[in-house]
């Protein structure tokens, strides 16, 4: 969940970022969906439709070609049941074309477009049938998803823990140690966000900014505790949302350890942690208040990494070529965040200048492309 106003100029100015193509809009732009010749399933996106060419498809892996004909910034999703998230993708600028990967089982569907990227969305029916041999038959790829879910585990550990130190000192009304100790806990947070994302009920309970709420709806979460910490400096009152969030992050962990993942979601997962980087933590948007945001592009420059890494037997493999350009990638990534580092943890946000902010922006560009291929590697 995303503030569209912001998203909308960070990715237009960073469209570039993930595997897509621009489309022409306007008159001359279609909002028929059709199937495309390559095999993928085209979906005609709207302020006021969804058009997803095919409504039944055989289990097995799919990709989605969604393209944004509307004025707003849009989302897709397929939910499984109870709103169980089984592929995204997000920040489809208007004019722009996005790809999404997605292994899909025998079973009933709901697809959904976001214009606005709020609410549940336009919605339509899809029905998976028939049999499909899962990716982790393949023993690489099931090793991949054991040693990524095992890097999962050891992270939410992390993140009960800290998680439960920075609530207590908001408790406490300690509101000085509170904001030392809110970064730290984001930290294990938006490393394990992709698998977290997958719960789409809790994760805005727990992650959103104050104009992603609906009228009538609380907020409440991480972003709701630092305003308080940071604009009001007061605390008080606040001991009922963050025993919300020590509950909400503990049900999220508990669920994400039961939760069964495809190879292509470490893929998307990975390159999806990007995007926060290029739509939030670049534009200073994800922690308006604390200016903490490198503590979080950090966590989502790590946690994209642990996803490849997981994934790198199977691309070495696969695609040789590939892993040498992501290896070489990363550490540029790695290098020019790293010039601002801060005694143990990060310069604020307020503190880079335009062209700090500018090389950081290039190098997860830079990044993110080859990144892009990965699922269809993995998908092979």
């Amino acid at each position: 969940m995303r503030t569209p106003t912001v998203l909308a100029v960070a990715a237009l100015a960073l469209a570039g970022l993930t595997a897509c193509s621009s489309t022409e809009s306007g008159s001359g732009g279609t909002t028929e969906a059709t199937a495309a010749g390559d095999g993928k399933i085209a979906v005609a996106a709207t302020d006021t439709e969804c058009k997803v060419a095919k409504s039944e498809l055989a289990a097995g892996t799919s990709t989605f070609s969604i393209t944004n004909n509307g004025s707003k910034v849009t989302e897709f999703y397929v939910y499984a049941a109870g709103d169980r998230i089984m592929g995204e993708v997000e920040n489809i600028v208007p004019g722009l074309t996005r790809d999404v990967v997605m292994e899909l089982p025998a079973g009933m569907y709901e697809t959904a477009c976001k214009p606005g990227m709020t609410g549940k969305g336009i919605r339509g029916p899809l029905k998976v049938s028939g049999e499909s041999k899962p990716l982790t038959s393949d023993a690489k790829l099931a090793e991949a998803v054991a040693s990524y879910k095992r890097y999962i585990k050891s992270q939410s550990d992390t993140l009960l823990g800290k998680t439960k130190e920075f609530t207590e000192a908001v408790k406490a009304g300690e509101v000085d140690k509170a904001k030392e100790l809110y970064p730290v806990a984001r930290t294990y947070w938006e490393r394990i966000e992709p698998v977290a994302e997958v719960f789409g009920d809790l994760d805005p309970a727990i992650d959103a900014r104050e104009n992603d709420v609906a009228d009538g709806e609380e907020w409440t979460g991480f972003h709701r505790l630092e305003k308080d910490l940071w604009v009001k400096k007061d605390v008080k009152g606040d001991g009922p949302i963050a025993d919300k969030l020590m509950t909400d992050v503990t049900t999220i962990v508990e669920k994400s350890a039961a939760l069964e993942l495809s190879p292509v979601q470490l893929a998307n997962g990975a390159k999806g942690l990007l995007d926060e980087v290029a739509t939030g933590k670049i534009t200073g948007e994800e922690d308006r208040y604390s200016h903490t945001d490198l503590w979080d592009f950090d966590a989502n420059l790590q946690g994209s990494k642990a996803a490849v890494q997981a994934l790198r037997p199977v691309l070495e493999e696969r695609d040789p070529d590939l892993v040498k350009t992501l290896d070489a990638k990363f550490a540029d990534a790695e290098g020019t965040l790293g010039a601002h580092r801060s005694g143990d943890g990060w310069k604020l946000h307020t503190e880079l200048s335009k062209d700090d902010l500018r090389a950081l922006s290039d190098a997860i560009n830079a990044l993110a492309e080859p990144i892009s291929k990965v699922a269809s590697v993995v998908a092979r």
